[in-house]
Order: C-alpha cells, then sequence, then structure tokens
C-alpha cells in the first residue's frame, strides 16, 4: 500500500547504527532481468534481490531485506577497488569495472533472452542469471560468495556438489543449480566460496539457473557464454530499434524505456509497480509496501508512455491485461492485481527479517486491495479511449466491460473514497477522485459518440456533467485560488496537476494555472514534489518527495506554456537518478538519496510523459491522440 507525507523526510541511514551500515544505499543498485523477474546488482557486485520464477515470488537472495538472513551471490575483488558501471548501448545487459591497486576487471551481469524462434532450437532453462568476470589489466584475485537463501530466507538450503555439474540444491519442488568455472567449496552453515587469480585476458564464468522439476536444465559453458551474451543484447538492440522517440533528453528517455521493458511480465503484458517489497519511505520508519504488483490506476500514463515510444504492441499488451484483470471483479475494480489479474493479495509481514537498514515491518502482499479508489476508473476508461483514439476496435465483450464499469461511476461517484495516495485515515471526498470520474464518463461518451460502444450515452452525459458542477462548487477555494485535495478544505496535495494532464481542465486556464502555483509553493522541494504535507494519512512518521509528482509539474508547467522553466525543472529531476539512469519512488530532497522501492515503473513512466510533452511543443515530439474540446469548452490534453 502506497503511504503518503506529513512532514519532511528524516534523511538517511543513521550512519551511528552499524547494522544499517553495512547495507548499500538504495540507488546504489542496477536492474538486470528477462521480463519475467528481476535482480537487483549493488555497486559492489553482489546480487541482493533476486525473485524466482516471477516478481512477486518468494526472494533466492535477499541480503536487500537481510544482510544476514536474505542470502546473496558476491562476485568482487579480494582486495579495495573502487567501481564504474554501465550498460552495454541501449540493453540489459551490465557492466561493472573494478579498479584495484594490481589490476583491472569486468563484471557483466544479464538474465539471458532471445526470441522464442531461437528458444525453439535449443534447450533452456527456466530462468538464468549470467555472469562473466574479466582481467582487462594486471592482476585481480577474484571472491565469489553463493548463498541461496529460499523462501525469504527461511530456509538454508543445502548445496550437494555434483561435480561437473555444478551445485545443486532442491528446495519443495525448484530447483537451483550453479555451474562455476571459479571452484568453490561448500562451507557452514550454508553457501559455497571460492576464490581466482585472473591475469590479463582471463575470464570466468558462474551461471545459476531455475527450474521448477527436476530434471534441471543445465547450459553449456566455455565459448558458449559469449554467444549467449551476444544474442540476449542483440534482443534488447533490435527491441530498441523499436523506438522512434528522437527529442530532447533522448538518453534518459531511452534508458526508461528499456527499464520499463524489464519491469513488464511478458506473458500477460502487466507491468509491476517495482520489482521490490518493503524498501522504506524513511529510513527506520514503517512506511515499507510490497510493489511487485500492478496498479490498475498506472493504465492510462503507462499507455500513453508505451504509445508514444512506439511500443504499441507493449502498449497493447498491457492494455490487453488491463481489460482482463477488471473482468475477475467486474463491474467493481480493485486497486491492483498480480501479473495475471489474481484479486486476492492479502497482506502479511516478514518478521523473521530485520528490514533494509532495520526498517521494519517487511510486507508482502499488499492491503491496498481493500481499498476504494474512485480515481481507477477514469485510468481505466481513458486507457481504452487512447486505444481507439489511435486506431484500435474494441470487441463486444471489451465494450460491455466498460459500459459495465461506466454504470458503476454513475452509480458511486458520489461516495467518499481512500484517493490515490492510499491513507489509512478512512474515505474522504478526493477532488482527484471526482476529476477521474469525470474523466472515466467523458471518455464513455466520446467512445459512444465514436461508435466503439452502444450504450446510453446521454445518462453518461448528464452524470460527467454533474461531477464538473460538484468539483468546481466544492473542489476549488476562490481564497486559494486553486483546486484541493478534499472537497471543501484547503489541503493541497499533487494529484491535482492531473486535472490538465488527464484532460479535465484547461492547462491554460485562470484556475488551473493557480493550481499549479499553489502546489509548486507549498509541496516544492528544489526540483521535486512531496505528495502532500499537510493531511493525517493515519500513519506515523515521513517521507520524501515523490519522484512521478515531480514530473508532473514539469509537464503541467510546460501545458500552460512555461516550457524553457519546465525545462529547467526537468534537469533538475534528471540529476536524482542513480548512475545508471534508474530512479526510485521517492527522493530525499535534503541529500538526494533514493528511497522507497526501486527502481519505480511509475516514476519512468512520468520521465518519458514529460519529456514526450516538452518534445511536442517544441516542434520535436510525437503527436499524442486528438486534443478536443471538452463538454464545457475546455481544451482538454487527451
Amino acid at each position: 500500500m502506497r503511504g503518503a507525507a506529513t512532514a519532511a523526510p528524516s534523511g538517511g541511514v543513521d550512519m551511528s547504527d552499524s547494522t544499517a551500515l553495512a547495507y548499500r544505499p538504495i540507488g546504489d543498485y542496477a536492474l538486470i532481468g528477462d521480463c519475467r523477474s528481476a535482480a537487483l546488482v549493488s555497486g559492489t557486485g553482489s546480487i541482493d534481490w533476486l525473485c524466482w520464477p516471477r516478481f512477486d515470488s518468494p526472494s533466492i537472495f535477499g541480503a536487500l531485506l537481510d544482510r544476514r538472513r536474505g542470502g546473496c551471490f558476491r562476485i568482487a575483488p579480494v582486495s579495495p577497488f573502487t567501481t564504474t558501471r554501465r550498460y552495454v548501448g541501449e540493453t540489459a545487459v551490465l557492466e561493472t569495472t573494478f579498479q584495484t591497486a594490481t589490476g583491472v576487471a569486468c563484471l557483466t551481469d544479464l538474465m539471458p533472452v532471445a526470441s522464442e524462434a531461437e528458444k525453439a532450437r535449443e534447450l533452456w532453462p527456466d530462468h538464468e542469471v549470467l555472469r562473466r568476470v574479466e582481467c582487462l589489466e594486471g592482476t585481480v584475485e577474484i571472491d565469489v560468495l553463493f548463498d541461496p537463501r529460499p523462501d525469504y530466507g527461511r530456509m538454508i538450503p543445502r548445496l550437494v556438489d555434483c561435480q561437473p555439474f555444478g551445485l545443486v540444491c532442491e528446495s519443495r519442488a525448484q530447483v537451483i543449480a550453479l555451474r562455476s568455472e571459479i571452484p568453490l567449496v561448500t562451507g557452514e552453515p550454508a553457501g559455497a566460496r571460492g576464490r581466482a587469480r585472473l591475469q590479463a585476458g582471463e575470464a570466468r564464468t558462474l551461471s545459476v539457473t531455475y527450474d521448477r522439476w527436476l530434471p534441471a536444465v543445465l547450459v553449456p559453458m566455455g565459448g558458449a557464454v559469449r554467444g549467449r551474451i551476444a544474442r540476449s543484447a542483440a534482443w534488447w538492440e533490435d527491441w530498441m530499434r523499436g523506438c522512434r522517440y528522437a527529442g530532447p533528453y533522448a538518453e534518459m528517455v531511452r534508458r526508461s524505456a528499456v527499464t520499463l521493458k524489464l519491469m513488464t511480465y511478458a506473458p500477460s503484458g502487466a507491468v509491476i509497480a517495482a520489482p521490490t517489497t518493503s524498501l522504506p519511505e524513511q529510513m527506520g520508519g514503517v512506511r515499507n509496501w510490497d510493489y511487485r504488483y500492478c496498479w490498475l490506476r498506472d493504465a492510462s500514463l503507462t499507455l500513453r508512455a508505451f504509445d508514444d515510444l512506439g511500443f504499441t504492441v507493449e502498449g497493447e499488451a498491457f492494455l490487453s491485461w488491463v481489460l482482463h484483470a477488471t473482468r475477475l471483479t467486474w463491474p467493481e475494480l480493485q486497486v491492483l492485481y498480480d501479473v495475471y489479474g489474481e484479486a486476492r493479495i492479502p497482506e502479511s509481514t516478514l518478521d523473521h527479517l530485520e528490514g533494509y537498514a532495520r526498517s521494519v515491518p517487511v510486507r508482502v502482499g499488499n492491503a491496498a486491495i481493500d481499498q476504494l479508489q474512485l480515481d481507477t476508473y477514469g485510468e481505466v476508461i481513458d486507457a481504452a479511449w487512447r486505444y481507439c483514439a489511435r486506431g484500435g476496435r474494441l470487441d463486444r465483450t471489451t465494450a460491455r466491460t466498460l459500459i459495465g464499469l461506466g454504470r458503476t461511476v454513475v452509480r458511486r461517484w458520489h461516495e467518499p473514497d481512500e484517493g490515490i495516495w492510499e491513507p489509512r485515515g478512512g474515505r474522504r471526498h478526493h477532488t482527484h477522485s471526482k476529476a477521474m470520474c469525470w474523466v472515466a464518463l467523458d471518455r464513455l461518451t466520446r467512445l459512444c459518440d465514436r461508435r466503439h460502444v452502444q450504450a446510453e450515452a446521454a445518462r453518461f452525459a448528464r452524470a460527467r456533467d454533474a461531477i464538473r458542477e460538484a468539483i468546481e462548487a466544492h473542489g476549488y477555494s476562490t481564497r486559494l485560488g486553486s483546486y484541493v485535495s478534499i472537497f471543501d478544505g484547503e489541503t493541497l496535495d499533487a494529484s491535482l496537476l492531473l486535472l490538465s494532464l488527464m484532460g479535465y481542465a484547461d492547462p491554460q486556464s485562470v484556475r488551473m494555472r493557480g493550481t499549479v502555483a499553489r502546489v509548486r509553493e507549498r509541496l516544492g522541494a528544489d526540483g521535486p514534489l512531496y505528495r502532500y504535507l499537510d493531511e493525517d494519512d493515519g500513519l506515523p512518521g515521513s517521507e520524501g518527495a515523490f519522484g512521478i509528482c515531480g514530473f508532473w509539474g514539469v509537464e503541467a508547467r510546460a501545458l500552460e506554456g512555461e516550457v524553457e522553466a519546465a525545462r529547467g525543472d526537468f534537469e533538475r529531476l534528471l540529476s536524482f537518478g542513480n548512475d545508471v539512469g534508474l530512479f526510485a519512488e521517492e527522493i530525499d530532497p535534503r541529500s538526494g538519496a533514493a528511497i522507497g522501492n526501486f527502481p519505480q515503473a511509475f516514476t519512468h513512466v512520468g520521465l518519458i510523459n514529460a519529456a514526450v510533452t516538452i518534445a511536442r511543443l517544441q516542434g520535436t515530439g510525437p503527436a499524442h491522440a486528438p486534443v478536443e474540446a471538452s463538454a464545457d469548452g475546455t481544451r482538454g490534453h487527451v
């Protein structure tokens, strides 16, 4: 469940706490994956987070949440070193270069991927992490620690040395196997360790694979490794050739596209919020949530990002997943689902784990499934509208699904809800939620007018107009000159920026200009924006600035005509990415540190959309779906 802010952040890890010091900064990690699962690799060559067989499975390596119990797979020089990192071109192949006093070594990390045709020609394991370390200069002694701890560290498996077939451990019908060209010795209490001294030009490969049942697939080593690395890099480069974006900030936008692809579950098309759970929004605090699921609220903005970059296949697959998931709870919508659309995701805590930098509880599952968030209806129906506006067609079942969702909005829009930020303080009348209900019915009316669906358009239009009347009467403060978070209140939150981005309000209207100005004044943090600061969300502690909110601010400012100022804000936000272009859920404005789950898909979506808007307004970017007049004569950014 996504928490909310009540005050400024507390800063980073407590440097007086020796346990906390054992944890790498959240922004120290890079992401590798195969569009089914993902791993976080630290700047010191340690895989500290890996869940198999899919994103929300129990971890195999979980040192990210408990350095002692979680398990890791580390490859690094024995002697002190410094590192630099990069992704190879526009791929998800990661290179970490270690500089020591005696030499230089390069560690290549990836989850091999290939086309379906290539997979059909040869046998592949269910999952693999491939790691190749090569000495580039001088001499470097390499240390390896392989310490899997399945089921979130609750199991210490017995590693069996199967000689030429490597180390194998079986756990509840899953087989984890390591083939290593560096000899490893199993030890107590667990894990295996080994060392190798490499001269310039020498390389060693390690491959850990996962299969659900015996017999396991063991991949070839030796010369075949270079081929698998090259094929994986070629797969990513071929995919990126579909990216049509060439506007400003192209390198960051295109890297964000790769990051979104890494968080896409290929078998279903779902896009998870993040590959991690329980990375804290405040160090040592309780705002630790499981984001390895799919939020319907992300639908429209994510679809727009894929489409504007040219990835229509991914956009359509994501929309198909969204519509499939909604059918499981139709005509009501749940806040989130798993990658296959499962609606039952109970929240529990892993009390045996100490949490990142002692931030507890560690949560799996997400209690937001029990909330009412009316804004979700607008996101889903707007995503379908965007698809149709770009030439797509709806089948009868999908049209029926959308009509049912619209009828639910007509019936429930006047109810209070928890709202976009999912506070645990009860339901209220959120302006953003009402505006997204307006979006839902506005898009349905347009779909009816275009004959994509056949339904009671007049009924939807009447309810849409009633929602606008309510928002303009109760969701706007004349004294502040701004829309407000809660009806008849005077608090502000960053979701108000979406009123122009989603087409409810004219970006250049007096009311919207005032709203953007007030939000920047109250929630601004030298570039980033807090979600909100002056509301009680029912949770102790505080959080940092929210990544995507800053990018919403950039886009809203650009749309009101302040393009150069928006570019300045955008460039300031880019400085909070890490060395390989990844962005967290939140930013600590005091230190610039990444906090919260990492990397965050929604932040990268915001980056892409803001850059595309700037490019479009400068005449260098792709066009959006048509901008049309809203029911009251304002022009929405649709």
